[in-house]
């Protein structure tokens, strides 16, 4: 049933587009758009375009990682201390990170910089907050058990803490890649000189709707195989959790 509709809406795009009844400018035929992509493809630049989106993704989610989880893992120590900052930095996450880019456009320039700065940053809050939760539904039965049969702190941490907050730790995980990934494209967007954002952006400027869907296409294609990977780590982390 889902493919008959996608077939439908992609074969009324078609026969839409090319007989006029869209506006090619808006809504270009999918053989235009296929003939592009296999160009950009060929010639390379989507590939590069891809690389720079993808490098600025991986430094901006390791930042987001490292200190979410050190600092999620900090204050989930303390029960008070999670009372006092576990809303506070929910607050803060529903403040729009949006708005930060002008500043960070200040400081970093157009270039990579600043949308590595707004992808960590929109990356930090769901993982910092889902490993407070994570560690903070820790059993205690199960610490205490491993604390009466002499558990070092390590084995404490990498034994008990670390299994039993792995599920929700890791969704924050997942989640903070693919809002930083949405971020740095958003960024890309607005203004930058390199990335898929900003060829999608080029290609609407020029008038070339067909390259510009070849682009989106692109980045689609990309957080597919994110979401994909993310969930196959996410799967494979619960099946020897449970194990």
């Amino acid at each position: 049933m889902q493919i008959a509709c996608i077939a439908v809406v992609f074969g009324g795009w078609q026969i839409g587009s090319t007989t006029g009844a869209l506006d090619p400018l808006i809504l270009p035929p999918l053989s235009a758009i296929a003939v592009q992509l296999g160009a950009v493809l060929r010639a390379g630049s989507a590939w590069a375009a891809a690389g720079v989106t993808l490098a600025e993704l991986a430094l901006a989610f390791a930042l987001a990682a490292a200190a979410g989880l050190l600092a999620g893992f900090a204050i989930s120590r303390s029960a008070f201390v999670v009372r006092v900052f576990d809303p506070l930095i929910a607050g803060l996450y529903a403040v729009p990170t949006i708005l930060l880019f002008p500043l960070y456009l200040l400081f970093f320039g157009i270039g990579p910089p600043s949308k590595i700065a707004l992808g960590t940053t929109m990356a930090f809050f769901p993982i910092v907050l889902s490993t407070i939760a994570g560690f903070s539904q820790v059993k205690r039965v199960h610490i205490a058990a491993a604390q009466s049969m002499g558990a070092s702190a390590p084995q404490l941490f990498w034994h008990v803490l670390v299994p039993d907050a792995f599920p929700v730790v890791i969704a924050g995980l997942r989640m903070g890649l693919v809002l930083g990934f949405l971020a740095i494209l958003g960024g890309e967007t607005i203004t930058s000189n390199a990335g898929l954002g900003h060829e999608i952006v080029t290609m609407a400027e020029s008038l070339e709707p067909a390259k510009m869907f070849a682009y989106i296409v692109v980045a689609v294609a990309l957080a597919s195989v994110l979401n994909a990977l993310t969930s196959y780590v996410e799967m494979r982390g619960r099946r020897h959790e449970s194990a």
